[in-house]
């Protein structure tokens, strides 16, 4: 956010914006900005590559005129304010003040306020509103605080398109509207002025989407973590003096990394399944979903990145097994045992295929995550009509549930019935780890099948947070993202 005179850019970039800045007309539509800091100038530069005329307001117009294009025109700000009918106010909030003679000039005018708070603001008024106090007689829209000065030097093409406008004038949004199209940009209505604080307080949240799902993964790493240092380490040494605490750096966070993965898939489609048995218990389609429950959905796509996150770590991990020292001593160890007690056949046919089968089936699941994960970047699914994303999120999120579970069957094979595998009378990890993801597996197929002919109801479907979507968004609740974002 731009502060008053800089001697310098703050952006040193020879790569000036494309466009055709000599193409400038007199006729052209003229925008003010006051304000000479580092995101005035990236602004400037802007919107005269987007074909405006551009005046710059500064309080010393001589010494900045030279950090800005050739075609803007650098005067006073009473100038700039009395020229343009639209004005970015490129300043800090807290130097609003210092443009109060300006009353005036600016009176029924259009002011974008560009600026962000320093922190989170939770029930003062935003900075849009304090600016339309002091300017009762000019129109405040805010916007494109969430665009960094970089995007605006490089382009769209390197940074986000959207622009979060707002304002209490239809007619003066339309402009600053059709001004966001004009440089390339996507402008999003968000409503009226009240919304400014919540546009103010987006860029300075960190991944507010991604507060649950990552606690959610943590508190899951950290459970099976200490599990398998219970059931594999601390048993082995407990009971017949033999030290494995080896094992913490990689093995046990190896056998850790796919139950997460496990869980974490699993409660991607969990959500699906209840909306829909709670649809089926309501009798129809187009009811409020608790707000719990519509959080929840909300959150699965996070969750399903983490799933994948832990699902690719697990595999990494496991190519790094037969690398450690521990695994090479293992092997010199066995090989001078069989040396030592004459040649031995030990080939085990069931446990070879057991190692193929389940290898094969955990790449194929892997390969369907990577699949899911790509899908589910803004790139990729805006490209994918509704049914195309759809098909790969929920029929494919579905297919990778259940490969994922057989992998884990398959790694279980019949020790989940051997009674040497209950350390401490705990049961092995995996049996753990399956509970979840079999209910998700068993579970969408039926809960589709009798959704569908669920009666539509009284109400007609309202999209929105905290409403049940018809049955394509909540089939088995396999979307990581669209449905609820």
């Amino acid at each position: 956010m731009p502060q008053g005179d800089m001697k310098q850019p703050l952006l040193r970039s020879s790569r000036r914006p494309q466009g055709p800045l000599s193409d400038v007309g007199t006729d052209a539509p003229l925008v003010g900005i006051l304000g000479t800091g580092d995101f005035s100038r990236s602004l400037a530069q802007r919107l005269v590559a987007s074909g405006y005329r551009v005046v710059v307001g500064s309080r010393t117009p001589k010494r900045s005129s030279g950090l800005f294009p050739e075609e803007a025109d650098v005067t006073t700000q009473q100038e700039a304010a009395s020229q343009a009918d639209l004005v970015f106010v490129g300043l800090f909030v807290e130097h609003y003040s210092t443009l109060s003679e300006l009353k005036e000039s600016l009176a029924g005018k259009t002011l974008v306020d560009v600026s962000n708070g320093m922190r989170i603001n939770h029930d003062g008024p935003s900075n849009a509103e304090q600016l339309a106090t002091l300017f009762p007689d000019s129109v405040v829209v805010k916007g494109f605080n969430v665009i960094s000065a970089w995007t605006l030097q490089t382009g769209p093409r390197d940074g986000s398109r959207q622009v979060l406008l707002c304002g209490d004038n239809v007619a003066a949004k339309t402009s600053v509207a059709q001004l966001c199209r004009d440089m390339g940009f996507i402008p999003v209505d968000l409503g009226r002025l009240s919304s400014a604080r919540d546009i103010e307080n987006a860029p300075l949240r960190l991944f507010p989407t991604w507060t649950t799902p990552v606690v959610c993964a943590l508190s899951l790493f950290f459970f099976f973590y200490f599990f398998n240092f219970l059931h594999d380490v601390l048993h082995p040494y407990v009971v017949n003096g033999k030290n494995v605490f080896y094992k913490l750096p990689i093995d046990t966070v190896n056998v850790t990394l796919p139950a997460v993965a496990m869980v974490m898939l699993a409660l991607v489609y969990l959500p699906g399944l209840l909306a829909a048995f709670l649809q089926l218990r309501l009798g129809t389609k187009y009811r409020r979903f608790p707000d719990w429950l519509d959080r929840w959905l909300q959150a699965r796509k996070q969750m399903g990145l983490l799933a994948f996150l832990c699902a690719a770590l697990h595999a990494i991990y496991s190519l790094c097994l037969p690398m450690r020292r521990s695994a090479r001593y293992k092997m010199l160890n066995t090989a001078y045992k069989q040396v030592k007690d004459g040649p031995a056949e030990v080939w085990d046919d069931e446990q070879v295929w057991r190692m193929e089968l389940y290898i094969s089936v955990g790449i194929l699941a892997l390969g369907l995550l990577s699949l899911l994960a790509v899908a589910s970047l803004p790139s990729v699914g805006n490209s994918l009509n509704w049914r195309e994303f759809t098909f790969i999120q929920s029929r494919l999120g579905y297919a990778a549930l259940v490969m994922a579970t057989l992998h884990t069957l398959l790694f279980g094979w019949d020790r989940a019935f051997t009674a040497s595998q209950y350390h401490f009378y705990l049961p092995p990890t995996f049996v753990l780890a399956l509970a979840l993801p079999c209910a998700g597996a068993a579970g969408p197929p039926g809960a589709v099948r009798a959704l569908r002919g669920a009666p539509p109801g009284p109400h007609p479907p309202r999209l929105g947070a905290g409403t049940l979507h018809p049955l394509p968004a909540a089939r088995g609740g396999g979307e990581w993202s669209r449905a609820h974002q």
